[in-house]
Parts: structure tokens; sequence; C-alpha cells
């Protein structure tokens, strides 16, 4: 079980969604810690989860991306990026907008620190734990159960539409995580190469991180 392809590629994103509902447990047991430092500790582990079982994942073991296909994952994180910063009218949301991952002391001072950690996860360990999960398992397992032995190219519009609603489920926007998932996981059939939606998922993440930095609009972490 332990290395199961689906448990493996399932471990990383379960941790961190554990360690994400145990953020919103923190204000009532520790009320005196900082939770935004529970962020890097959740990419933290995050990271060295996916660096233990990296041996498992076959399909991250080779670069094979062509230049064609790394400029078409650069395009497609800009243009999501583009519209999740646009997609969030009220009808847009699951739920209401909280102050988002704030690295101010409460005045426009901002720590940059926490703003390091902030992107780097968000850039570097999130589309390769989320990538792993929602394109090469779920989405390939909706296909066919032995998804290992399926060619992205032959993930048809159901699995795809699937996948893509559960990805929006896990988001606040949940039109903006309903699109990305459609762009990242169409990339994938188009690519049949996991680094193309791995790209393209760290373009837009780290893009929002700029993003949100330079005009202050914490909500959108």
């Amino acid at each position: 079980m332990l290395t199961s392809p689906i448990f493996v590629r399932s471990l990383p994103f379960g941790l961190y969604i554990a360690l994400l509902a145990l953020e919103g447990l923190l204000p009532g047991w520790a009320p005196g810690f900082d939770a935004r430092w529970l962020y890097p500790l959740k990419a933290g582990l995050v990271a060295l989860a996916l660096a233990v079982l990296w041996r498992h994942y076959g399909e991250l073991k080779t670069w094979g991306l062509s230049l064609g296909h790394l400029l078409l994952s650069l395009a497609v994180g800009i243009v999501v990026l583009v519209l999740w910063v646009n997609l969030d009218a009220g009808w847009m949301l699951m739920g209401e907008v909280g102050e988002g991952y704030d690295p101010t002391d409460g005045s426009d001072r901002i720590d940059w620190l926490l703003v390091a950690f902030r992107i780097a996860g968000a850039a570097l360990v999130v589309p390769v734990m989320e990538e792993l999960f929602w394109r090469s398992f779920l989405q390939r397992w909706v296909q066919q159960s032995d998804f290992l032995a399926l060619d992205p190219a032959r993930i048809g519009l159901k699995a795809l539409l699937i996948a893509s609603a559960l990805f929006a489920v896990e988001h606040l926007q949940w039109l903006a995580g309903l699109v990305a998932g459609l762009a990242y996981g169409w990339l994938y059939i188009r690519t049949r190469n996991l680094w193309a939606p791995i790209v393209a998922h760290a373009v837009t993440n780290g893009l929002l991180g700029a993003y949100v930095v330079a005009t202050g609009q914490w909500s959108f972490w």
C-alpha cells in the first residue's frame, strides 16, 4: 500500500489538506501562535513528502518538454493568472472572502520572509503536489482505473470535466478554479507531459504572488 500509485500521489496532497484544517483550529488551540508561520511548515512537510516519494513519480524523472510545449505552458500559466484575478465577483465565490495571507504587521510594513516562504511554497511545492494528485492520478483514474497505463492523450472530456470540477471545489474562487483546472488538464492532454501543467501552475502561482504583493490584495492568498 505504501508504494501504490494512488497512495504516493495522494499523500502529499492529503498532508497539505490536513495541515490546512489544522490551521483553522489553531486560534482556539494556541491563541498566541501566529498562524501565518504554519504555511512554511505546510510547504516544508509537503516538500519533504515529495522528496521521499520522488522515486515513485516516473512521469517526473525526465523533463521531455519541448521548447514549443514550454512556451505553451508559460502562456497558459499567464492566461490563467489574468483570468484568476478578474473572476472574483460575488457569485464566483464559494463562501465569504477572508483577509487572506496578510504578511504585514497591521501597517504597511511587509514581512518579506513570510512573503518569500509563501511565494516559494505556492510556486515550487504546490504545483508539483497538486498536479500529481489532480492530473497524474485523478484525471487519468476517472478515465481508467489502471491509470498508470493510460496515455494522457487518451483522457476524455468526461474525465477532464470531473477532475476540473473537483479541483474547483478546492478553491474559494470556484469559477477561477474551474477555469484553471480545465486549462491545466487540457495542457496535460495536449502535451502528454506532467511537467507542462506543473510549469503553467507554477507560473500562475508565482505571478499571483507578485500581483498580490504589488497591489496589497491579500485576499487572493
